[in-house]
């Protein structure tokens, strides 16, 4: 039987799901979320973190794949991941890149009022399961993997069939009630794909990693895809539109 807890993280929401005999973390989350989840699978359920069986890492950023090696290096549980090619931090770019988001992250937590705290993780990732599209989850076969790309080049979801629910990590944010893209968005025709993708499953409720459970209605869906970018949306290009900003007001 699955129980499904939603544990307040860093600067996003943690979904575990509780099993009889083990657990699966449904994204790597933040490192400084570590304590989060000892605590909780250890004074609230009273179970042991060697039970941790599976950790799945949506995509590469501070609060999706934090955690994940640390957690496996400490209490031996896998790891799964995209089956994409390469690695998302690759190369000087993908360092900066690395770095920066590192940055956000602790400012997205300064903007909620989090102390600071040491979020650092490994750039690169070698997961023990690559997952495919439409791919059960090794061991959690009732969790079906959707690529759902856009947000990065590896973004996935997880689709609970039996409980109509899908976990779609940043695929989408609710800011003041209303649903809107993530930032940044990498392929805005992946990301465009992906929001027809997962409203077309009609499932019951959406798990967010930024915001809450929530059901979409059909306008809501609606405004999501009108506002979905028809350009790449990236720290690079926002840092040349702020550039040209100040040389035309120059």
């Amino acid at each position: 039987m699955l129980k499904l807890h939603s544990l307040k993280g860093y600067i996003q929401n943690i979904y575990l799901a509780e099993y009889n005999d083990k657990f699966l973390l449904l994204d790597g989350c933040c490192r400084a979320d570590i304590p989060v989840l000892e605590h909780f699978i250890g004074n609230e359920l009273k179970r042991s973190m060697s039970e941790l069986a599976l950790i799945v890492v949506t995509h590469m950023h501070p609060d999706h794949a934090g955690a994940a090696q640390t957690l496996r290096k400490k209490y031996g549980c896998k790891i799964a991941a995209s089956n994409v090619a390469g690695q998302w931090y690759s190369g000087i770019d993908g360092k900066l890149m690395h770095l920066t988001d590192l940055l956000l992250t602790l400012w997205v937590a300064g903007r909620q009022k989090k102390t600071k705290k040491f979020i650092y993780y490994p750039s690169t990732l070698t997961p023990d399961y690559y997952l495919s599209d439409q791919d059960a989850l090794p061991g959690f076969e009732g969790w079906l993997v959707h690529f759902t790309q856009g947000h990065t080049d590896r973004d996935i979801s997880l689709h609970h069939k039996s409980t109509e629910q899908i976990y779609v990590a940043d695929l989408m944010v609710k800011v003041r009630g209303a649903f809107i893209p993530p930032y940044p968005v990498f392929y805005p025709n992946r990301y465009l794909e992906s929001l027809i993708k997962v409203k077309a499953l009609n499932v019951e409720s959406i798990l967010l990693a930024h915001g809450e459970k929530v059901e979409l209605t059909e306008q809501q869906w609606q405004q999501l895809i009108t506002l979905a970018p028809t350009k790449p949306v990236t720290h690079w290009r926002s840092v040349k539109t702020k550039l040209k900003r100040v040389l035309l007001n120059r």
